[in-house]
């Protein structure tokens, strides 16, 4: 007796591939512009919570030492422990030796 073997070969067609990757790319297309849009205000907020942090440990210097301190005191006293005041931007923090101010300058 013979039995019969009943192959059920289904496939996607061309068509249908190309549907599918025309569907991901207007989903890239709409998703990636908010990405990036999102990122460089997550870079803002990191260096404004690292100028804000400067700032209070300049604050704790000037109530200890009644001065105001440049970087590398702040460095030396052990007040700040990164080697590097850099905003994830790539700007620089410097101190405002007249007021003791953090800003953030250019890269």
């Amino acid at each position: 007796m013979k039995h019969l073997i009943i192959k059920n070969e289904k496939a996607f067609t061309l068509v249908e591939m190309m549907v599918v990757l025309l569907v991901i790319t207007v989903l890239l297309l709409i998703a990636l512009p908010n990405i990036t849009k999102h990122s460089s205000n997550i870079n803002e907020k990191g260096c404004d919570g690292l100028r804000q942090m400067v700032q209070g440990q300049v604050e704790a210097y000037r109530m200890d030492n009644k001065e105001i301190p440049t970087v590398q005191q702040l460095k030396a006293e052990g007040y700040l422990k990164n080697e590097d005041l850099k905003c994830p931007n790539g700007k620089a923090l410097t101190i405002n030796s007249e007021n003791g101010e953090v800003v953030v300058g250019s890269n």
